[in-house]
Order: structure tokens, then sequence, then C-alpha cells
């Protein structure tokens, strides 16, 4: 980590060819999408270099993504906070409703945000911290293993007899004692023994049923703060195996050794110069009607929106948190709405366009192929664990495209998810059978597809309610 930037380190060597590069790997297409969220971020780490004065001057570029649903919006957001090490949410605009309805506030996506940073960095701090916590909840573990002799009783206080009846026994030293369970235990070989720790029982606190209400969260985060420290959680004692043992007390070693100011402290850096937005069905929110009814808020939440994504400062439980250089990219099919219907001066907060492509046939067959994630290989490994494998021939991948592309046009298009539907239907059955299937390797090719989906492909009503 750069200490003058708290830029994460992975970023200064990545180039903006490099990270669509990277988004390549799971994202397939959308190449000027990938440019596009790829030379915000690089302008980023531009800013970051500026002189002080003019740092603060550059705003970053937010940015619309326009395209149905399932076409690689959420997918090339998340993957890029991924790479970045970037706190990121996900909100959908519609959740929003104005303040003084009933609905989630706007200023709380800032403050999940900076929770999301808090846990990264908390879980950075962890691993850093491991190795001594280890060693820490060690020594417990093993005074509870080999409890410590009673210390020198003073004379005149404890008779001999009763001194000595505490004491180890002769032979070898409680030191020697020590050191053997101690290579036990390094070896697994207390894994079978149970022990009694006492472990923190937090209370539960019955108030969330404010937390629906507008504007009540950050009461309901100070109330649940303020009523935790005046009723702390009990101790509790439960018996555990060994490993188990070791494993809770490394946690309370750890939050223990945390310094959680610090933490603190770096989350809320990270937030406000790295954190990224994705606020999705941007276009639910979009038009300026003047009517009564249930759409009467739309423009009332774009205008609860607007200082957030402008640059304002929110109050979270974890300090004030300034939103000026937050990335926000918002996404919306736009199918009725249009982005010109948002208010202007939205509008001029996402200064960057960018619509995403729709989805072909061969997309279809590189998504189910290429990706390290892709769904192919996700299927395979699924049922090699029952000692089933799969062999998915070219012609057999192109018909699950094929049909993809059918069905999406006959009915709602809901873009790559729709491959999703259609590998449960084809596997149905041979993920049901499979820890009694004695076929051990099966060929999926376009006949096995076609004779295990044709009846549902020909009924449209099947079809629209199955695919």
């Amino acid at each position: 980590m750069d200490e003058q930037t708290n830029q994460p380190s992975s970023l200064d060597s990545l180039t903006p060819r490099q990270i669509v590069e990277e988004l390549d790997r799971y994202v397939i297409g959308q190449r000027d999408a990938k440019r596009m969220v790829a030379i915000a971020l690089r302008t980023r780490w531009r800013r970051q270099r500026l002189p002080a004065h003019l740092r603060d001057e550059v705003m970053p570029k937010n940015i619309i993504m326009i395209g149905p649903t399932g076409i690689g919006k959420t997918e090339i957001s998340r993957r890029l906070a991924k790479l970045t090490q970037a706190p990121f949410i996900k909100v959908e605009a519609s959740k929003f409703t104005e303040v003084g309805y009933v609905g989630r506030d706007c200023e709380s996506m800032v403050r999940d945000l900076v929770e999301q940073a808090v846990n990264m960095v908390k879980a950075q701090y962890a691993v850093r911290i491991r190795k001594k916590a280890e060693a820490q909840a060690e020594e417990r573990l093993l005074d509870l293993l080999v409890p410590p002799p009673p210390p020198k009783a003073p004379p005149g206080i404890y008779d001999q007899a009763s001194f000595e009846a505490h004491q180890p026994p002769p032979g070898e030293g409680y030191e020697a004692t020590r050191s053997k369970f101690r290579l036990l235990l390094r070896e697994g070989k207390l894994d079978s023994r149970s022990v009694e720790i006492e472990v923190k029982d937090k209370a539960t606190l019955p108030i969330g049923v404010i937390s629906n209400v507008g504007g009540m969260e950050q009461i309901q985060d100070q109330l649940q703060e303020m009523l935790g420290s005046m009723f702390p959680g009990k101790k509790k004692r439960r018996t555990v195996k060994v490993p188990e043992a070791l494993e809770l007390l490394i946690q309370e070693e750890a939050q223990k050794l945390i310094d959680m100011e610090a933490v603190v402290k770096e989350a809320v850096a990270k937030t406000e110069q790295h954190g990224i937005i994705f606020l999705d069905e941007i276009d639910k929110i979009a038009g300026r009607e003047r009517t009564l009814g249930p759409d009467v808020s739309r423009e009332g939440v774009q205008r609860d929106l607007l200082p957030i994504v402008e640059g304002s400062t929110v109050t979270t439980k974890y300090g004030p948190v300034k939103t000026d250089h937050v990335l926000f990219i918002a996404a919306g099919a736009f199918h009725v709405a249009k982005p010109s219907d948002l208010i202007p001066e939205l509008q001029g907060r996402f200064p960057i366009r960018v619509e995403l492509e729709p989805l072909t046939k061969n997309d279809f067959i590189r998504i189910l192929t290429e990706p390290q994630n892709a769904l192919l290989k996700q299927y395979t490994a699924l049922l090699e664990t029952e000692g089933v494998t799969l062999d998915f021939t070219r012609e057999g991948i192109e018909e699950i495209a094929a049909i993809a592309v059918h069905v999406n046009e006959r009915s709602e298009n809901i873009g790559a998810r729709r491959l999703f539907t259609i590998m449960e239907r084809l596997l149905e059955e041979i993920s049901f059978e499979a820890p009694e299937q004695t076929e051990r390797k099966l060929t999926i090719d376009a006949q096995v597809v076609r004779n295990r989906l044709k009846d549902i492909i020909k009924d449209d009503d099947l079809s629209r309610y199955i695919l």
C-alpha cells in the first residue's frame, strides 16, 4: 500500500489495456463498456498523482451503462472492484424513496459502502496478525489442556501437605509436559479431544422494526451501538473439539490485536478515494411526471440521489464520509424511459454513456466455455464430485447457445441468465441420478440437447414458464 495515496498497489501496474484484458477473463464482449470503466479507473490513478491543489478539483467520471438485463453490466462493475481491491456495493435505485415516504434512505448506500470497507480492511489486518493470534491462542488452549500448577504458597498460610498435593507428579516438570502437548497439538493428534471454553454470547437487540422507515437507519445503528455497550454480551461455556476451540480462540485474539481506530481510518479513506457504487435500475426512477400516484416520488428520489452523486458529507457510525470522489456506475435497460428523462442535474453527473451490445449466439458459446467461471466448467466440476464425467461436444454447445437465443427472442430477453435455466433443465435428470449412475462418462451432443428440451421449446407456454 502506498502511504501517500492510499492506492492499492496492484493498480499501479495496470494500464487501461491490461484492465480490459483482466475483465475479458470473466466477461465476454462489451468492449466499449470495458474501455470506459478502464479509463475511469485510470483517471483515479492519475488524479492521485496531481498536486494537492488540483487533485480535489478532478471529479470522478461517472458512467451510465445502457442495456437489457443479463449482458454483463453488473459483472463488469463487480470484477472491476475486485481487481482494484476497492469497496463495492450494488444497490437498486428503485428501492429508494423520497425522504418522507416509507422506504430506504438514499444515504444508506454510503453507510453500506463504509461498512463494506471496514470489513475489507479488518480482514486484511486479520491476515497480517494471524500468526501472532495463532501463537497466543495456542498458549490459551494449552492452558486448558495442561493447567498450570498453582503458585507457590507463602509460608504459614497453607500447610505443607495441602501444597504438595497440588504439585505436578514427580518426574518430568510442567514445561516438559506442556512441550509434549504442544507437539501433539501441532501434529493434530489431539483433534479428537474436547475442551470447555468461554465464548462471548452477544445479546441481540430487537429494535430492527424501525429499519424500514426512511431516514431512521442511522438512529438504529446508534441505538444498537449504545445498547450494546450498556449490555455487553455475557460469556457462556461451550464444550467443543480442539480444532474448533483453537479457531474460536484465534478469532478472539485477533479481535484484541486489531487496532479498530486504524481500521476505521483506513476504511473511511478507502471509501472516499476508491469506493464504487453500482446503481442498478436507474431507468425505473427516470421521469419527471407531475402526477399523483405510485410514481409521485420518482423525481424526489433523483433529487435525493443528486447531492450524494455530486459530492456531499454523509454521517455514518464511523464518522463523516465525503462522497466527492466515489465512483458511481449507473445501469438500466431504458426500454421505456431514456437517459434524457433523468433530471438535468443528475444527467450532468454521469458524463459517460455507453450502450452495451445485445448478446449473439457466438457470445453465448464463448460465455459457456471461455471465462474462468464458465458454466460448463462449473457443471463439469460439480458432477465430477459424484464420479460422473461430462463431455460437451462443440455441436452440443452450439445447440445450447441457439436455444438460449431462440427463447430470449420469443419471450423476455434476460441475456446470459437464460443459460442458467437451460443448463439446469438440460442436466436435471443427470444431476438427480448421478449418485446411482452406472455410466460414468456422459457425452452431451446436439441430439441429447434437442431430445431433453424439444417438448419445452415447441410449447410457447411451457417455454415461457420453464425456460
